[in-house]
Parts: structure tokens; C-alpha cells; sequence
């Protein structure tokens, strides 16, 4: 039996909130229902923040309630404070998801406190979800880089993702913000995890600025890294970030494991097909280059 790798599809939550044009809730379900008929198993859905603040967001309740309930999958939503803990309990998330910073400068700049700071908000908030039996997920951003600060040591990294893992992080997914990353940088930083952390506990979670995410993924591999963000047709990107082009493709990184061997448990004519479903929602072509290959112009392709 080929040995298994971890999708964490973060297209409905991560890929959409910074989108300019208004995204309905009726669209990111129908998406959900769609990557789910794939066969993706775990979902970043929803953010429960203030919709003042994103507002591609607003009805994040209303999609946690509409989506397709299955025991085999999982849906998690960012909840940065106590009120959007609450608001996702009570919308059925049984999991959430809060961020940390490797970088001083970027923390300051996205949420105006210190790294340290910023994970001192979070332990009432994990402590309460604990203590209602959800699991939570850790985010370190610019693991392999920073706009303002350049390069990140690898140290900095494994120091907020060992904090995030003794305050409870069941698992912690180690963010290149603005894809600056390469393989050695890749593995240097991740090296530097694995020493107080167990492989099985990380993700990579990667961005394609510089058309490297995918050498990156096969870096992790090596390293024994068993877990992946992505985001279904490249859709996403970082406000904070100058330049950061979208979260590296589900369809890719698919096609990327299934032809090394691996399992994933998904469709990848059906998920283009859901990356084909959101592009046309939103007006613009695939950012897949397996969905190009696959299907040559996706616009053609049935989004049903």
C-alpha cells in the first residue's frame, strides 16, 4: 500500500480572504461540496474574524452549517480571539486555527504586538478550545523569509513552533509567507524543527512567488514531512507581503505525490474540476500548471 501524505486544502479560508470582489456564501459551499467530492479530507472553511476586517469572511457560520458533514472530513477555522472561538464552536468547527510570526518585524506590522505577545493572546483561546475537547492548529509565518527582515534563522523558526506545540498545537504548519524559499533554505529550517518537534507533527505550507514551492515539497519529503498546505487553482496570497503570488495548487502538489508513489485519497480530475468551479466564480484562469496540462484552457472545462 503507498504511503500516505496529508492535504490541508486552506483554498475556502486562506485562498479567498483577500479576494477584491465579494465572494457569496452560496460560492464557498458550493467549493467545499466540490473539493470534498474529490476526496479532500480536511478543510480550512472559515475564519471567524470581524468581517470589518475580512470581509470575504462574513457568513463564516452560515458555511460552517451548510457544508457536507461526513465522518472522514475535517474542517478547521481561524478563530484569533475568544468571541470567534465562541462563534465557531457554536457553528460546529471541531478544529481552529491560530497564527504566529518568525519574524519581529512582521508580527508588528500585521497585528502591532511582538511574537511573544502574540501567542500570549492565543493561550486563553486554546486553553478554552482544549478544554472543549477541538484540537487546534499552529501557523508560523515567513519561515524562509521576511519582507522586511530578509532571511529568518532557522532557530527563530523551531523557537515559536516548540512554543506553539507546548501550549497545546496538535500540529504546526510552517508558512514560507512570501515564497522566497529554496530547497537548502528549506531544509536548513526544517532541520532546525525536527530537532524539537517530530516530523509527523509539521506541514509545510508553501508559496509559489518564485515557482519553487513544488522543489520545496519534495525537500520536505526527504525530511519525512508528511503533511501539506494548499490551495486549490493557486488561489491566495499575503496583504502584508509585496509581490507574494498565491499558495501553491492542490492540483499540483497532487499530481506531484501521486506521481512519486504516494497517496492522497484524491481525484485530481475531480478537484480541477473544483478549481475550474472557483475560477469561474471569480472571473480568472487556473493558476495549476496540472490543471493547464490536464485540461489546456480550464475555462472550457465543466465546472459541474
Amino acid at each position: 500500500m503507498s504511503e500516505h501524505v496529508k492535504i490541508v486544502e486552506v483554498g475556502p479560508r486562506d485562498g479567498l480572504q483577500n479576494e477584491k470582489q465579494p465572494v457569496s456564501v452560496d460560492t464557498r459551499v458550493g467549493l467545499i461540496e466540490r473539493l470534498v467530492g474529490a476526496g479532500v479530507r480536511h478543510i480550512e472553511a472559515a475564519s471567524f474574524v470581524s468581517p470589518k476586517w475580512v470581509r470575504q469572511m462574513a457568513g463564516s457560520a452560515e458555511v460552517m452549517r451548510r457544508v457536507p458533514r461526513m465522518a472522514n472530513v475535517h474542517y478547521s477555522a481561524l478563530t484569533p480571539n475568544i468571541q470567534g472561538l465562541e462563534a465557531a464552536m457554536a457553528a460546529g468547527c471541531e478544529e481552529i486555527a491560530v497564527f504566529g510570526a518568525a519574524s519581529e518585524t512582521f508580527s508588528q506590522r500585521n497585528i502591532n504586538c511582538s511574537i511573544r505577545e502574540s501567542l500570549e493572546r492565543f493561550r486563553a483561546v486554546m486553553n478554552v478550545a482544549l478544554q472543549n475537547k477541538l484540537r487546534v492548529r499552529g501557523y508560523v509565518s515567513c519561515v524562509l523569509g521576511c519582507p522586511y527582515e530578509g532571511d529568518i534563522e532557522p532557530g527563530k523558526v523551531s523557537e515559536v513552533a516548540l512554543i506553539l506545540r507546548e501550549m497545546g498545537c496538535h500540529e504546526i504548519s510552517l508558512g514560507d509567507t512570501i515564497g522566497r524559499g529554496n530547497p537548502d533554505s528549506t531544509r536548513r529550517m526544517l532541520e532546525a524543527c525536527i530537532r524539537v518537534i517530530p516530523a509527523p507533527q509539521l506541514a509545510g505550507h508553501f508559496h509559489d512567488t518564485y515557482g519553487m514551492a513544488i522543489a520545496n515539497i519534495v525537500a520536505s519529503l526527504e525530511l519525512d514531512l508528511r503533511t501539506f498546505d494548499s490551495s486549490v487553482s493557486g488561489l491566495g496570497g499575503c496583504p502584508y507581503a509585496a509581490g507574494a503570488s498565491g499558495n501553491v495548487a492542490t492540483e499540483d502538489v497532487v499530481h506531484l505525490l501521486h506521481g512519486l508513489g504516494y497517496a492522497t485519497g484524491i481525484d485530481l480530475h475531480k478537484l480541477i474540476r473544483a478549481g475550474s468551479y472557483i475560477g469561474s466564480a471569480l472571473g480568472r484562469a487556473t493558476s495549476s500548471r496540472a490543471a493547464l496540462a490536464v485540461y489546456g484552457d480550464c475555462s472550457t472545462t465543466s465546472a459541474a
